[in-house]
């Protein structure tokens, strides 16, 4: 009996011993494998840059914060990816818009986030092919891009205005072709061919976006409308610069009074403003400028505000830009309760 009792407390000792071992190693593979993943709402127009820098983050993570990283990317239009949390409740790390007011606007009252930072600018091109109608006259003379564009075998397009900056931002641009011109470029290109219309320098764009024929092709947003172009089924379509340069598309760049470029005609932009069906907000034209933010209820806030450093911070947010095409602003400008972790590295305003 003796030799029997040492035995079961040899065997209660070992499996002790052995659950401690396999509790400790356990514990070692939870730390040494910590995995997050950040969800990221961005513009269109950002997918190629934050595709490459977020590749470039998980790298960083995974050496220098012990993080296995993973992205959850949902592309959309800008005023679609804001109301994926304000109106459907979605839940969201990082926001990132290529209209930095629509922070302010729409996720700051609300209390989804109260800090917001300026990061990138653009310009509205329009982009073309070898293969649209009339490319050699539109290369050899942009500034008839108008007339081009009215005639009634071309087709050409842009972004729902509803859900996309790029879209709201095209039909400004041909409202402002008017006042530089001086010639109703907005009523030929724009009224006629659709149910979106004007009151002098004030658009409106109603909540259901309707088509009066074949010429002009609207979508959701302007990257929606690359593949179109490239495979020869649209001709012409108003876009980022920097979406025309990611895809090797031909395009013309338009003068500096209409293409939402120059920061010193931001009263010149001014002049035309949109109201939106689908928000019931008016919009002012003015300079291309994106913003980011990491929201409130971030699920991995910590992590979030650590790729807002990356990409504001060093050189490696600016060398993506750089290499797609974007300018990035230097520095970046952060308004509302900024971080700690990113106020070295913007300049705080408001």
């Amino acid at each position: 009996m003796r030799k029997a009792g040492l035995l079961l407390t040899a065997i209660l000792l070992l499996a002790v011993f052995s659950a401690g071992c396999i509790s400790s190693s356990s514990e070692n593979a939870n730390i040494s494998e910590k995995e997050a993943t950040l969800i990221v709402f961005h513009a269109g127009s950002l997918s190629i840059p934050f595709q490459r820098l977020e590749n470039e983050f998980s790298a960083y993570a995974e050496k220098n914060l012990g993080v296995k990283v993973k992205f959850q990317d949902e592309a959309s239009g800008s005023v679609k990816a804001v109301r994926k949390v304000t109106d459907l409740g979605k839940k969201a790390d990082i926001v990132a818009v290529a209209d930095y007011t629509l922070i302010p606007q729409m996720l700051v009252p609300p209390n989804y986030t109260d800090f917001y930072v300026l990061f990138a600018t653009n310009e509205i091109v329009i982009a073309f092919t070898d293969k649209s109608k009339y490319v050699d006259e539109m290369k050899a003379h942009p500034e008839k891009w108008y007339e081009i564009l009215a005639r009634d075998d071309v087709s050409f397009g842009f972004s729902d205005p509803n859900q996309d900056p790029c879209g709201y931002r095209s039909v400004m641009v041909m409202k402002l072709a008017d006042l530089y011109y001086g010639k109703p470029i907005f009523e030929t290109l724009v009224e006629k061919n659709t149910n979106i219309y004007a009151n002098g320098t004030h658009v409106y764009a109603p909540r259901e976006i309707q088509v009066k024929n074949n010429r002009i092709v609207i979508r959701p947003k302007e990257t929606d409308l690359t593949g179109l172009v490239e495979s020869g089924n649209l001709d012409y379509f108003f876009i980022y610069k920097s979406v025309a340069e990611q895809h090797n598309l031909s395009y013309i760049t338009l003068p500096d009074e209409i293409n939402l470029r120059d920061f010193s005609k931001a009263d010149y932009y001014g002049q035309v403003e949109i109201t939106l069906g689908s928000t019931g907000k008016t919009i002012k034209a003015k300079p291309i400028v994106y913003g980011v933010t990491v929201l409130k209820d971030a699920p991995n806030r910590e992590l979030a505000i650590e790729f807002l450093k990356f990409l504001l911070g060093g050189e490696e947010g600016k060398k993506v830009f750089a290499e797609n095409h974007q300018d990035f602003l230097n520095p970046p400008v952060a308004f509302g309760n900024v971080p700690e972790e990113i106020k070295e590295l913007v300049e705080v305003k408001g």
